[in-house]
């Protein structure tokens, strides 16, 4: 009896020590499973977004992107809007407004930096998205729809499209410049911003596309309109009061290719939607 007792005593020991353990072990199950669904998706949302408006992926987003909002800063003003699924009804409009980028000019056209043009904006992209992969029970359609939705993973992706990193000379004035020196210089009737060197000593009246003292450098430019980098941040799980948990992974990619803009006339105002064009160069121009 008094080795009975003896081992009993052992075995309880033992289990209150695994009932500690539980827990955590759970815990570390469900973080593993959920970083694994966040690496496929981050994966199948890069093809979305790279491959544009002729991307063959993403025939049912409308599934699993619920909202998209975009927090505007810049000059002159500061304002944002959001879309939900009344709108969020095809991939073209979800894709379109996931490759926003991240600086545009007051057209709406991308340029390098909020210093490039006046005015100029920064986009801020976020869509809340239910899970594209993980198990077959949480994913529509369901007869039970309202309830899976509620139950299933989400999580949040701040979506970045910057180009590449281009230095911006300062804004021409009507002042000298020494030879070598580099200007960004916007024409009054086009409205664009183009940079320029000084191959000779200038004066205040020569000014650059007027003055053969002044070169045209379209390196940078073309650089920036044909290589982009596309940043993705997830942030999960995503909670019912609109916050997120803990977890934070961010994917890079590059994507040589231009920008091109559609304008979606269903809506008011009318919403500018970008699509990259792989592997399709635009050639910046002199004005």
């Amino acid at each position: 009896m008094i080795e009975i007792a003896i081992c009993l005593a052992i075995i309880g020991i033992a289990l209150v020590a695994i009932i500690g353990v539980l827990p955590m072990g759970l815990n570390v199950q469900k973080d593993n499973r959920e970083e694994t669904i966040i690496n496929q998706d981050a994966t199948v949302f890069m093809e979305y977004i790279r491959n544009g408006a002729s991307s063959p992926y993403g025939s049912d987003l409308t599934n699993y992107v619920y909202a998209i909002t975009n927090n505007v800063t810049g000059n002159p003003f500061s304002f944002g809007y959001g879309y939900n699924n009344i709108y969020l009804t095809n991939n073209a409009r979800i894709i379109g407004l996931l490759s926003t980028p991240e600086y545009v000019d007051g057209n709406g056209r991308p340029i390098p930096n909020l210093s490039y043009a006046n005015p100029s904006y920064s986009n801020h992209i976020v869509a809340c998205v239910r899970s594209v992969s993980g198990p077959a029970s949480e994913k529509p359609p369901q007869d039970n729809n309202g309830t899976v939705r509620m139950d299933s993973f989400s999580y949040k992706i701040i979506c970045e499209n910057v180009p590449v990193a281009v230095y911006t000379p300062p804004l021409w004035q009507h002042r000298a410049y020494n030879s070598g020196d580099y200007v960004s210089y916007t024409n009054t009737l086009s409205g664009q911003t183009t940079f320029w060197q000084a191959n000779a000593p200038t004066l205040a009246v020569d000014e650059p596309s007027l003055s053969s003292l002044w070169a045209r450098i379209l390196y940078p430019q073309q650089l920036a309109a044909n290589l982009h980098e596309l940043r993705l941040t997830f942030l999960w799980p995503l909670l019912p009061n609109g916050k997120t948990g803990n977890g934070r992974q961010t994917f890079r990619t590059t994507v040589a290719g231009q920008i091109v803009q559609t304008i979606d006339t269903n809506v008011i105002p009318n919403q500018t939607l970008y699509f990259f064009q792989p592997q399709s160069f635009t050639d910046v121009n002199a004005p």
